[in-house]
């Protein structure tokens, strides 16, 4: 098998590459380099502020959410362009930490399940960093299970009246919109009760509280709501289908996470290729 660059692959590769030379914010590269998976931190500068920067100056050149279509804000890219611009990115992909969740699961939520009036409105300023979504999902007393929820959603007119809490939360602390799960049929079973929305976490109710880990960061939360009324034409999907929903965000999820090792193909395939057993 051939892995080498095509010729095309090899020309978007090093126009990326002089991009990225001519674009990065070197002054942060050393200490890029030297942060691990969860303890991005720079010593003086805020990382949210120069990740915003960063993720801004790609959407106005075409380089951010490179797979998404060109009308909600990326580049209509293959898969393999993508591979290619995060390999080239490097350590500057650190960077994208904050807009991973949205880029990676909400955006392709919200594009599968959103009217195409939503599409346009609020994909483009989540792929330039404009804004940035967090995913409300897990609970306190639901552990692995998501379809184990409680915060409930109550039907009141045209809006919806949400109660709850959500917990382990990434980035809901400077997050400006959510992915949010909620029960809204308790006498069906647990799979077939659910319904999905987007919020504005700025909304009345919606209160954030961080959780402050061992290694010294914030970036988990826990999340209640208190009669937070979100519209009916911010739900994604029909009612009582947010199980389904929240599969595509899932699956959206692995794929975003996996998608991300810093260890490719040719990597992996020398690896086995060399492994010994204990059979040879």
């Amino acid at each position: 098998m051939n892995f080498d660059d095509t010729p095309q692959e090899a020309a978007f590769r090093t126009e990326a590459k002089a991009w990225i030379s001519a674009n990065a914010p070197k002054q942060y590269e050393e200490e890029l380099r030297k942060s691990s998976l969860g303890r991005t931190a720079l010593k003086d500068a805020n990382i949210l502020e120069v990740a915003k920067a960063w993720q801004k100056k790609k959407a106005d050149a075409g380089w951010a959410c490179l797979h998404w279509p060109k009308e909600y804000g990326g580049r209509g890219a293959t898969p393999i362009e993508k591979v290619i611009w995060q390999q080239e990115e490097g350590v500057y992909g650190k960077l994208t930490q904050p807009f991973q969740i949205g880029e990676g699961m909400c955006g392709p939520t919200v594009m599968a399940f959103g009217s195409e009036e939503h599409k346009r409105h609020y994909l483009p300023k989540l792929a330039s960093g404009e804004h940035i979504w967090c995913q409300l999902f897990s609970e306190p007393a639901g552990g692995s299970d998501v379809a184990g929820l409680r915060t409930r959603a109550e039907k009141k007119g045209d809006n919806w009246i949400i109660n709850g809490q959500k917990i382990w939360t990434s980035g809901a602390h400077y997050s400006d919109y959510g992915l949010l799960i909620t029960r809204t049929d308790p006498n069906v079973p647990k799979h077939k009760g659910l319904t999905m929305f987007f919020l504005d976490m700025k909304s009345k109710g919606v209160e954030v509280r961080p959780i402050k880990q061992a290694n010294g960061m914030q970036e988990f939360n826990e999340v209640y709501f208190t009669d937070v009324k979100i519209p009916d034409h911010q739900r994604l999907g029909a009612v009582g289908d947010g199980w389904n929903v929240s599969l595509t965000t899932l699956m959206n999820e692995r794929m975003s996470i996996g998608a991300r090792l810093a260890t490719g193909f040719p990597e992996m395939f020398e690896f086995c290729s060399n492994l010994m057993t204990d059979e040879g």
